[in-house]
């Protein structure tokens, strides 16, 4: 008999996936372990494999579409096996496939037959049975992403079932503004609008995580200014040393890591994580630092394990692979879970100082800013100095302010001691 194959659950946050690319075609035999497509989920771009052996049926999903879980993906089976009973099965359960209207630009047969052959001003069939509206999953995820009222909209599809191309009409009649004739003196372009682009699964549990953290974790900020004038120089004197050794260079985020990774060892009050359910606080003896790194679809935050027992270089040497492999969505999930504290580093870009939203479960996460030149007092006299900002998002339940003062404190004199850092 067919089987099925559906959007399985990759990640823990997981809600739904969208179909990147397929590895296989129909008519490919398939055995179980083989990777049959690619998928996009909140965190990564990530494999889907085949549990059986068979032959790929049909490709149920189109490249770019989002499929909730338990989604129709593909049929294998068998070659020449009929698979219509899986697909109307599937279709009967408000789970659109190829075969239904919702994976198509183009209408089903029935519906281009009767647009064909009757006029213009026939009434569509009603979308609504019972007093509730017939949409497929898609459909409703669309109206709900723009704002639309599903009665609003009328239905194409079977019995009148709204379907995507019904939303995407809508979508497009309703959100394209088109003003009246502009006054001479203010010349403007013939038709204003704005694009509406579908976030990817990766945004959208960025924008749940972090609305949570800030609904459930009350924050305070504590900022420190430090003076960087001997961390420049040691940088430069250890990338002297790395550049004819290795070609390898240091950032000053490598330093800052080091910096977090030692002064979390020295107050392990700051490197918790409150485990609400069982109303208790997890204290490490490790320290395992994420790192925020920026890419297209959003923020992830690969992590460097044991960040306490490993040296500024090996650091920058572990950040380059895993912020190359994230912008590249290669990680796996095992690379971007489990941290104990985070760091965030807008100082490339030119930002003075920021608060960053805590990354859950952590208790903190330490914002990074960029290098100034100012004016400083030294024994009287004024002179040019380097200086940066630090900004700690503490969580309060878990972490008072005289707790994160004094991790701060440490951490500015690793920072303006840097050979310690080296020891």
């Amino acid at each position: 008999m067919p089987i099925a194959i559906e959007m399985p659950k990759l990640t823990d946050t997981m809600e739904e996936g969208i179909l990147v690319e397929w590895s296989v075609e129909e008519g490919d035999k398939v055995s179980a372990g083989d990777v049959i497509a690619l998928v996009e989920t909140d965190k990564a771009t990530m494999d889907v494999e085949a549990y059986d052996d068979g032959v790929l049926l049909k490709k149920v999903a189109n490249t770019g579409d989002a499929l909730p879980l338990g989604g129709l993906i593909a049929v294998l089976g068998d070659a020449g096996e009929d698979i219509a009973e899986l697909l109307k099965e599937y279709q009967s359960n408000g789970v659109d496939s190829s075969s239904t209207p919702d994976s198509s630009n183009e209408a089903p047969p029935a519906v281009v037959q009767a647009a064909t052959h009757q006029p213009a001003a026939s009434p569509q069939e009603s979308s609504s049975t019972n007093g509730r509206t017939k949409a497929s999953p898609l459909a409703k995820r669309m109206a709900t992403d723009h704002g639309l009222k599903l009665v609003d909209v009328m239905g194409s599809g079977p019995s009148g079932r709204i379907i995507k191309r019904d939303i995407q009409a809508e979508i497009d009649r309703t959100h394209v503004l088109k003003p009246s004739l502009p006054s001479p003196q203010v010349p403007v372009s013939a038709e204003r609008g704005y694009e509406s682009i579908r976030i990817s699964s990766m945004r959208k549990t960025i924008a749940r995580r972090l609305a949570e953290s800030k609904d459930t974790s009350p924050h305070f900020y504590l900022n420190a200014d430090v003076d960087v004038g001997a961390l420049i120089a040691q940088r430069q004197t250890v990338n002297e040393y790395l550049e004819k050794s290795s070609g390898f260079k240091v950032s000053f985020n490598d330093f800052i890591t080091k910096a977090c990774a030692s002064g979390l060892i020295m107050h392990p009050d700051v490197n918790v994580t409150y485990a609400s359910e069982d109303g208790v606080i997890h204290r490490y003896n490790y320290v395992d630092v994420g790192i925020a790194v920026a890419i297209d679809d959003g923020l992830v935050t690969p992590v460097v394990r044991d960040a306490h027992l490993k040296s500024v270089s090996t650091i920058g040497l572990e950040i380059q692979a895993l912020a190359t492999r994230a912008r590249d969505k290669q990680l796996d999930l095992s690379e971007m879970e489990g941290s104990t504290f985070t760091t965030s580093n807008l100082g490339m870009f030119g930002i003075e100082s920021f608060t960053a939203i805590i990354n859950p479960p952590n208790a903190c996460i330490l914002a990074i800013g960029s290098i100034r030149d100012v004016p400083v007092v030294e024994d009287g006299a004024v002179v040019a100095g380097k200086r940066m900002k630090l900004t700690l998002s503490c969580d309060h339940r878990v972490v008072d302010g005289a707790v994160g003062a004094r991790f701060m404190s440490t951490l500015k004199e690793l920072l303006e001691n840097p050979v310690s850092l080296l020891l």
